[in-house]
């Protein structure tokens, strides 16, 4: 047979990763152990964010099981801090780190303990570094302008502020979604800084207790995490010879990430428990007073949400068709491609209430703004979705409602529950 005029197969398109956090029952998604339509009768409106504990507490399950005993998970509440998902964590982790006074105080009424809580940010006022040498939360230092602020609260107050250094490192964690360390950052000091400013924490008899270091997230390449953790520590090693007491917490970071994408797939723990266990070998011999931290937020709690709009028009504009949500970027703006993305890519999401059913249109998910940047998914193939059905967007447990600006446009704010 002649094939010379054959016309090549076509490629296959790369696919999301298997959603398989949240199990279907016919049509019907499952959540917390009701259906979607149900939990969306009994709230009453869309949209919503919700949040399962029962995988909240699966993923720190697991994650222990993978790391080596004896390394502290802390939770980043930047990446959800509704104060009931927070108290939650409160009970599965080892401590909780704050970006904010305002953090922080919600994390105490949630019931952490402040000496396991670390705060960081690059531009504390005076008055929350007061508050948190008040509290005993350990604060991470970014700045020399910080030292004489904490020497007056420890003044002040009769106490001596708990101080770590927040390192920006001379390296940076390679294949990351945000970079957040190595060059010039607005984030810790400069590692070739580091050893003047513990001078000045010894010299005005502030509580030095260790290293942050954070050299970015997001990151799928379980390579690129255990060499960032590895020149984590030998850093942390080096300056430790100038600082004013032992070391006795060393806070490597996260960056562990979740698949939103096609094509990504979920990352692979083994690698990460091997270097943190050759890691905390070496701390043992040392570092000895050392404990050894990693800081998580999304890979704790983004796969534990979801978001969910209802359909208000299925309209067909020159053979395109356009699902219009009552939800939007003012609610997702991560989902939108609006929160850090250059290229626009769809997060997973399905119809939740049409899960038996294949997928058989092309669509647009687009929401209700007067702006084409209100979009949730482009020429994603789902289910034909009719009014009133439930849009679903999978991994919205992290950097969703709190970083989406709810007020554009006068639209309604979203609920957000755990269940």
């Amino acid at each position: 047979m002649d094939t010379t005029s054959a016309a090549p197969p076509a490629r296959a398109l790369p696919m999301h990763a298997p959603m398989r956090q949240f199990p279907a029952k016919g049509a019907d998604l499952i959540v917390g152990g009701q259906s979607l339509r149900e939990l969306a009768a009994a709230l009453g409106q869309t949209p919503f964010y919700v949040y399962e504990r029962a995988l909240l507490a699966q993923r720190v399950a697991e994650l222990r099981a993978a790391l080596p005993t004896g390394i502290h998970i802390h939770y980043a509440m930047k990446a959800n801090p509704l104060p009931a998902l927070v108290g939650c964590m409160v009970g599965l982790v080892d401590g909780i780190d704050v970006a904010s006074a305002g953090e922080m105080h919600l994390a105490l009424a949630q019931g952490a303990d402040p000496r396991c809580m670390s705060f960081a940010g690059p531009g504390k006022r005076a008055q929350e570094l007061h508050a948190a040498v008040e509290a005993g939360v350990l604060v991470n230092v970014e700045s020399f302008r910080e030292l004489p602020l904490l020497a007056q609260a420890s003044q002040d107050l009769g106490r001596a502020a708990r101080v770590a250094v927040r390192v920006n490192p001379d390296f940076e964690l390679k294949g990351s979604g945000m970079r957040m360390g190595g060059g010039p950052k607005q984030f810790g000091v400069d590692a070739e800084e580091v050893p003047r400013l513990l001078a000045e924490i010894g010299r005005l008899g502030l509580q030095f207790e260790g290293f942050h270091l954070f050299a970015g997230s997001q990151n799928l390449r379980a390579e690129a995490i255990c060499e960032a953790q590895r020149l984590s520590y030998e850093l942390a090693l080096r300056l430790s010879a100038h600082a004013p007491a032992p070391v006795r917490h060393l806070n490597l970071g996260g960056g562990f990430g979740i698949p939103y994408f096609p094509g990504e797939q979920p990352l692979d723990l083994g690698p990460v428990a091997a270097r943190l266990a050759e890691l905390q070998g070496r701390a043992g011999r040392e570092m000895p007073e050392a404990h050894l931290v990693l800081e998580l937020g999304r890979y704790l709690v983004g796969e534990a949400g979801l978001y969910v709009a209802r359909v208000l028009d299925r309209k067909v504009s020159r053979g395109q068709v356009f699902l219009v949500t009552d939800g939007g970027l003012h609610h997702h703006l991560a989902a939108s491609g609006n929160f850090g993305q250059v290229i626009r890519k769809n997060y997973p999401v399905a119809i939740g209430n049409r899960m038996d059913e294949p997928a058989t249109e092309s669509v647009h998910v687009v929401g209700p703004l007067c702006t084409p940047l209100d979009l949730l998914a482009e020429r994603m193939m789902l289910p034909a979705a009719q009014e009133g059905d439930l849009v679903v967007v999978y991994q919205s447990g992290a950097y969703g409602a709190s970083a989406s600006p709810q007020g554009f446009l006068g639209h309604p704010g979203c609920l957000e529950v755990l269940v």
